[in-house]
């Protein structure tokens, strides 16, 4: 195990991720008798109230993207009435099949479907399911562009070509589905490369990929060129506006440059956009949109003579909850239009005063740019040092490696008035004391990437994320 000056750093992290050891009961058998219901109340009430001001206050990047209390509340109370709906029993619960019809439809329009057909109905339609989430949405799209290339194309070595910066989803796509991951560098403006990708295109190419935004910088990539470019080639092109989905269309209307990202352009055929993100639903919602029903079918599943009877999917799960669909529904039906644009404001404004004031410390630079999801780094000074001097201050931020940076993605918390201040505050004080003591060594989560950073074996590094999966798992 790697050891540093300060001990052992897997005990370190053991510690901080099982803090409940000692304090709370631990269950690693069935209890011989069931435990009363108001006493599990109150020890996950004790829990929570640990655990709710390290995100309600706003000190963390991304992870809860609404979160007032009227709003929890609200969702809390569709999902109980909600619980027991399954859309694998669409005859059971024709509720869940409405509300899942219309997200899709509600997004799909929010992403200008309506330029692809003005029929709605017809067979060119934009159309979509709900998925458990950004990653399954990517999975999906990866799959489905695999068996289309198969079926159409007669392609069974296929290839994708992907930036760098795309989620890692399309990694796990890859690995998934013996599909062949093509990567492309970005360039200095950590936006994809249109003509590496273009020089990358091969017979076994299926599809190309882009960001809108990508998660560790906030660049949108050149959507319009890379698309036209599968368009020309015949490829199936995906936008993974998982992060920006729910809030580009809004500074679109608002005034921002946002270059065309969605279904405007023709070289679109699919996209995926988070509900559980800027959507503002309960965690484990997204969307994946195609740009018409023929593609979509290749992501479906059935079996016609399984002795169970006739089995369909439309997604890799069976049963799917129900109440978490009636979510999506019920946050965009009262938030609406207005509502998301109001936030989307905000965020937005909060963004710029926050990239304004990182880009008044001299030892500071921001990478690309961004419009709120903020990456920065420094030439001069250990900027995953800086990460921890801002976790002593209970800010909870991500760090990004390739090159090394940290990360904060604004949400609905940060726009609390003064929190953006006080951000730039603790920064400002954390790039002095790593600048006062740049030898000294930090505890944290800095120092895990700068501990990665360090080993030229990336298997090793495998190994430890391994490892500390496996630790998540100890009783």
């Amino acid at each position: 195990m790697a050891q540093s000056s300060d001990g052992d750093i897997f005990g370190d992290i053991e510690r901080s991720i099982k803090p409940y050891r000692q304090d709370f009961p631990t269950f690693s058998r069935l209890p011989e008798k069931g435990r009363d219901k108001q006493e599990i109340i109150n020890l996950m009430n004790s829990l929570y109230s640990r655990e709710e001001a390290r995100w309600k206050d706003g000190y963390v990047s991304g992870a809860v993207y609404h979160g007032d209390e009227n709003h929890i509340d609200f969702l809390n109370n569709v999902y109980a009435i909600n619980s027991q709906s399954n859309p694998l029993h669409s005859d059971l619960w024709p509720s869940t099949t409405k509300f899942e019809a219309e997200v899709v439809a509600m997004t799909a329009n929010m992403l200008n479907a309506d330029r692809v057909c003005e029929n709605p109905q017809s067979n060119d339609a934009v159309c979509g399911v709900i998925s458990s989430g950004g990653t399954e949405s990517i999975l999906l799209a990866m799959k489905t562009y695999r068996d289309w290339a198969k079926d159409v194309k007669g392609i069974t070595e296929p290839e994708m070509i992907v930036p760098t910066t795309a989620h890692a989803a399309f990694d796990k796509a890859a690995q998934y589905f013996n599909i062949k991951m093509i990567r492309i560098p970005v360039g200095a403006d950590f936006k994809a490369d249109v003509t590496q990708t273009a020089d990358a295109i091969t017979d076994n190419t299926i599809v190309l990929v882009g960001s809108a935004p990508s998660f560790p910088h906030g660049t949108i990539d050149p959507i319009a060129q890379l698309s036209a470019l599968a368009l020309k080639n015949g490829l199936g092109f995906h936008t993974d506006a998982c992060l920006g989905g729910f809030i580009l269309p809004w500074a679109d209307k608002l005034g921002y440059e946002v270059a065309p990202f969605d279904f405007r352009l023709p070289g679109v055929t699919s996209v995926s956009i988070d509900t559980h993100k800027y959507g503002y639903a309960a965690k484990g919602s997204s969307v994946i949109l195609y740009r018409n029903p023929k593609l979509r079918n290749y992501q479906f599943y059935t079996i016609t003579d399984w002795p169970g009877g006739l089995y369909f999917s439309p997604t890799f799960a069976g049963s799917r909850p129900g109440a978490l669909i009636a979510t999506a529904w019920a946050s965009m039906v009262t938030i609406g239009e207005r509502g998301y644009m109001d936030i989307a404001k905000r965020i937005l404004e909060t963004g710029a005063e926050i990239k304004n004031g990182i880009e008044e410390i001299p030892e500071l630079y921001i990478l690309g740019d961004p419009l709120w999801d903020i990456a920065f780094s420094s030439k001069t000074l250990d900027i995953y040092k800086i990460m921890d001097y801002m976790a002593e201050r209970n800010w909870n931020l991500n760090g990004l490696q390739h090159p090394p940076a940290v990360h904060i993605s604004q949400t609905h918390r940060h726009s609390r008035p003064g929190l953006a201040a006080k951000f730039i505050a603790d920064l400002k004080f954390a790039v002095q004391q790593v600048a006062k003591n740049p030898d000294q060594e930090t505890a944290g989560m800095g120092r895990l990437y700068g501990m990665a950073a360090q080993i030229p074996d990336k298997a090793m590094v495998d190994g430890f994320l391994r490892a500390y999966i496996d630790m998540l798992y100890k009783v």
